[in-house]
């Protein structure tokens, strides 16, 4: 499992009034535990749950394997990002904030302070490198105790709501561990012409899961020029509120001529709060009806879906 914890809320509903404070600093912490599972994953973003503070929902990314421009050493780098489903085009959230790694030994936390205007068309912060892999694996550090890192983030200024302590754990399984390895599921599509708007495909069990494909042949709100697709975890009452599967996540448009697919990949939570993921300008239109690409044949098409559930987590 992993942890997190936020000093001020989490959740998907706004609680209490809205208003802007200096003094009131609001922290998310996400502790993950297995931090070497992570690192065997290789170079990647991976997604804290969604989290509320000041009123509006985030996620916290990692990657600690990144790389800077002309430089052949890893960093250990983080994001924050703006969860779109509550952002209004007209809306900018200003917010200044700071990165934290915290050191368990001796109490002195790598801290990096930044700015960010949150909007429709900058949902996310700019990659922060925080401090060099090497450094944050040292056991002097105090980084990585027991297998344990725990990485935040902390709001200076931004839009203000009440909110509760929360804290999150993230568990990243072994290699070896169940349902690590992706398993795969296909779905054809027939005649893509018939497809006017959002479509999905048919439930199917992937990893203990239930899950379906959503496709929008017309692209999500002004990418009308390409091709969105999601997949999404068919939400059970048996999935907790506070819970959280760390996934894996690979979608395809199978090149039916020469074997060169569209794939995009990512690792992400999902969990009743956040059921869905995916990308809304998968491919353009122009080049998923060339031909030549061999993406839509005869009016048919070809997606697949791997998953791999490589981790769990929960709110506290």
């Amino acid at each position: 499992m992993g942890n997190a914890c936020v000093t001020g809320g989490c959740s998907r509903s706004n609680q209490g009034q809205s208003q802007v404070s200096n003094r009131a600093l609001t922290t998310f912490k996400w502790e993950i535990d297995g931090f070497s599972s992570l690192l065997e994953k290789g170079k990647g973003w991976t997604y804290s749950s969604v989290f509320q503070i000041r009123g509006h929902n985030w996620y916290l990314k990692l990657n600690p394997m990144d790389t800077k421009s002309g430089d052949k050493n890893e960093y250990v780098s983080l994001k924050l990002e703006l969860a779109q489903p509550r952002v209004k085009p007209s809306m900018v959230v200003e917010a200044s904030f700071k990165f934290l790694i915290y050191d368990q030994l001796n109490g002195k936390h790598h801290e990096h302070k930044a700015r960010h205007n949150f909007q429709t068309t900058s949902l996310t912060s700019g990659s922060s490198c925080m401090i060099p892999l090497t450094t944050l694996k040292d056991k002097s550090s105090g980084f990585v105790v027991n297998n344990c890192c725990i990485f935040g983030v902390e709001f200076i200024r931004a839009a203000v709501s009440k909110g509760t302590d929360v804290s999150e754990t993230l568990f990243v399984q072994k290699v070896n561990n169940i349902c690590s390895e992706p398993q795969v599921y296909s779905w054809n599509i027939e005649d893509f012409s018939l497809l006017k708007d959002r479509s999905t495909s048919p439930v199917f069990e992937l990893c203990g899961h239930k899950w379906f494909i959503t496709i929008n042949p017309c692209g999500e709100g002004k990418n009308e020029n390409h091709l969105s697709l999601f997949l999404g975890l068919k939400v059970s009452d048996t999935i907790l509120l506070n819970s959280a599967t760390l996934v894996e996540l690979s979608i395809s448009i199978k090149d039916q001529e020469t074997g060169k697919d569209r794939k995009l990949s990512g690792r992400c939570q999902f969990s009743k709060n956040s059921p869905g993921w995916g990308w809304s300008k998968f491919i353009s239109l122009e080049d998923f009806k060339d031909s030549s690409n061999g993406y839509l044949v005869k009016k048919k098409c070809c997606i697949e879906v791997q998953v791999a559930v490589i981790g769990s987590s929960k709110l506290e």
